[in-house]
């Protein structure tokens, strides 16, 4: 039921914007009646904080599963930065800009990001440690350029567009001569 409910909530809010879904709406496309609703969420913010999270979980746990099928070091970081820039092109432009502002104001939203940036991090210091990529700044410093730069693929019009951005930035990591 839950689940339900999170899902057309989502589709309701991509269709009439944020201040446009009321609890009704929802019951209503959920099948359910209001009060059954009331028991799960007191309202349209408490849903949409939920399926957030959700998404978040779901994204986390795919960069996890991505970094550990890959084989080296390199192919790792590779994995990881190409999985979370897919996934920064496939979340943005989806919602209005009021929602991404409710949603974005959560604070699960930093922690799952500073669980990226750790990710990462880790994963170019075991590169770095195998001689894949520059060791002339720190891997922290080299994991919020890669999240910053990554995070642009939002922007971008194709998956090859996002492939492209990718490149470029693996080749920012490269070893320095």
């Amino acid at each position: 039921m839950r689940h339900a409910i999170l899902a057309a909530t989502a589709a309701l809010v991509a269709e009439r914007g944020l201040l446009n879904v009321t609890m009704s709406q929802i019951a209503e496309q959920t099948g359910i009646g209001r009060a059954t609703l009331y028991k799960y969420f007191g309202d349209v913010e408490a849903i949409l904080r939920a399926w957030h999270a959700e998404q978040i979980a779901h994204h986390l746990a795919h960069l996890t599963e991505v970094r550990d099928q890959a084989a080296g070091p390199a192919q790792r970081l590779e994995a990881v930065l190409e999985a979370f820039a897919v996934i920064s092109h496939g979340s943005h432009g989806h919602f209005d800009t009021d929602l991404v502002a409710l949603l974005h104001r959560d604070e699960r939203v930093g922690h799952a990001q500073q669980q990226v940036r750790h990710m990462i991090r880790d994963l170019l210091a075991e590169a770095a440690a195998a001689g894949e990529v520059r060791v002339d700044v720190a891997p922290a410093e080299l994991a919020v350029y890669c999240v910053h730069a990554l995070t642009a693929a939002g922007t971008l019009p194709s998956k090859a567009a996002v492939r492209r951005l990718v490149a470029v930035t693996l080749a920012g990591l490269r070893p320095t001569i």
